[in-house]
């Protein structure tokens, strides 16, 4: 669990992360060791929405959740990359780093509007979720002039493939059953191509495909409708984490962007 004054805490509450989650995906997927792993070995093909569900609360549990709670997720966590064979240092650093970087990107993007102290401050955070999968916390970026130099030094070795192609059709259109299928289309179209669309240029480029032309104002004007949800309603839900801490540890620590440190 993060500090309840951290950035984390605070910008990880905001529904717009909802896309810079999805977004991660995509570009994780950039990197063709990774994204051969989770197409072979991985089951999103037999539980799509079990594959973005376990992700998302992996993530909600790395800030707010109990630390009891977080070390079992953590090491379900490495099993699962043991399995996936991307427990090497290397992967697991690609995998991290493209997570956070896309939170901080489209987040910034959504209009959060953090200052460069405090994108700084959220990067040398997010080191501490790093170490719950095995990296040293030296090891992972902790700035944005630090984060940018890994990409420069990483962009060599992403490509589209195959597997990449796979998990694009995979986001734009998860294979689900039932009622769900009804709304595909709707979800096509406000979350599966705005989160793609919302990738920096040069991952665009590398996949290949033709992004929305104006996503960013597409994507704030989706996160100020969702605003209007009140807080409470939002953190039905799930993962339900922000709840479970407040409950915890009392409304004291509800997220807010008003507590940015």
């Amino acid at each position: 669990m993060l500090d309840p004054d951290s950035v984390s805490w605070q910008m990880h509450s905001d529904p717009a992360m909802w896309i810079a989650g999805i977004s991660s995906l995509y570009l994780q997927s950039l990197h063709p060791v990774a994204a051969e792993a989770i197409v072979k070995h991985s089951n999103f093909h037999t539980d799509p929405l079990g594959r973005l569900r376990r992700t998302a609360e992996f993530v909600a549990l790395s800030v707010y959740g109990a630390p009891d709670d977080l070390a079992v997720a953590a090491r379900r966590v490495r099993s699962v990359h043991r399995r996936l064979r991307v427990d090497e240092p290397e992967l697991l650093l690609w995998v991290h780093c493209a997570e956070v970087y896309s939170f901080l990107t489209v987040m910034q993007r959504a209009g959060y509007g953090l200052t460069p102290r405090q994108e700084n401050l959220y990067l040398d955070e997010q080191r501490r979720t790093a170490t719950l999968v095995g990296l040293h916390a030296d090891e992972v970026p902790g700035s944005r002039a630090e984060m940018q130099d890994y990409f420069v030094r990483v962009q060599p070795e992403l490509a589209r493939s195959p597997w990449s192609d796979e998990i694009y059709h995979f986001l734009h259109g998860p294979r689900v059953t039932g009622w769900l299928r009804h709304g595909l289309p709707l979800y096509e179209a406000l979350v599966g191509h705005l989160a793609y669309s919302v990738l920096p240029p040069w991952a665009v480029e590398l996949h290949g495909y033709t992004p929305y032309r104006h996503p960013d104002l597409g994507l704030r004007v989706l996160r100020r409708a969702a605003l209007l949800i009140p807080g409470r309603v939002r953190r039905l839900v799930p993962p339900g984490e922000i709840r479970k801490a407040i409950h915890r540890l009392g409304p004291g620590v509800t997220p807010s962007k008003r507590k940015l440190p």
